[in-house]
Formats: structure tokens, C-alpha cells, sequence
């Protein structure tokens, strides 16, 4: 499948209630459109997870690529989420703070709620299905 890669795409968990609340976040803050979205369920979001090192069907971070920055960038764990609240702009942006916390450090707390996500947020029987107007930027 060819994947459109002229904005960054945030790959995320379409049926976990926390990953889906995030990505419905990132469509309303994001207001210029930065950002397209993908679950890792579906096609395109399956093979950006595995291109990136991460399964699909036993993921433990979501990850945002950016083929026009740098020649092409991947962010995952706690630099997806920072990366990504930086590039929201206020008060999102704030958040950024976290990084000067040593990654050594947010990693692991960033994959101890991955791995506890369904447990204290819950899971969809089905991936979440955005509105009309949020379907154009969805992968």
C-alpha cells in the first residue's frame, strides 16, 4: 500500500479507549491540519508499525512518522508523546518540559502504562470511527 507521507502520521492503538481519546485530542488541538492519524489495525497503520520495529498485534508504544523532517523521522515511546504535544503549540506545548527528564527515565514509565492501558482505561470491540470531518485525515 502506498502511504501518503507529506505530514507527519501519529500510528496509535484504534482500539484502546486512552490511545483513541489521544488521537481524538490531536484532531481538535491540531487545527492546521498538521498531523494524519492511522490505527495500527488497519493496512496503512500495520505497516508503518512494522517498518518501525514495532508489532502491530503486541504494541507497547504508538509511533509518529515524519517522512519530511530530516530526511525522514520516527518517534517512539515518550518522544512520540512529547514530539507530538510539542508540535500541537499551547498549551500542549508545555509538555515539552518533560524533556528534560532523562529518557532512561520516561521510557519505562511511558511502557508501564502501555502495557496497562486496557486494564485502567479499557478496550473498544471495535476501532473507533471518526466524524465526516475527521475521516480526511485519517490513514
Amino acid at each position: 500500500m502506498e502511504i501518503p507521507r507529506d505530514k507527519p502520521i501519529i500510528v496509535f492503538d484504534g482500539v484502546c479507549v486512552l490511545c483513541t481519546a489521544n488521537a481524538q485530542l490531536v484532531l481538535s488541538a491540531d487545527t492546521a491540519g498538521k498531523f494524519r492519524l492511522a490505527a495500527m489495525q488497519e493496512e496503512a497503520g500495520a505497516q508503518l508499525m512494522q517498518e518501525n520495529g514495532v508489532d502491530p498485534l503486541d504494541p507497547e508504544s504508538f509511533v509518529l512518522v515524519d517522512a519530511a523532517t530530516d530526511g525522514g523521522r520516527v518517534w517512539t515511546d515518550s518522544d512520540a508523546v512529547l514530539h507530538m504535544w510539542s508540535e500541537l503549540g499551547w498549551p500542549w506545548r508545555a509538555g515539552a518540559v518533560f524533556k528534560l527528564v532523562p529518557r532512561f527515565v520516561r521510557d519505562p514509565l511511558y511502557r508501564f502504562i502501555a502495557r496497562n492501558r486496557y486494564r485502567w482505561f479499557g478496550r473498544r470491540e471495535t476501532c473507533w470511527v471518526p466524524t465526516a470531518e475527521q475521516a480526511a485525515r485519517i490513514l
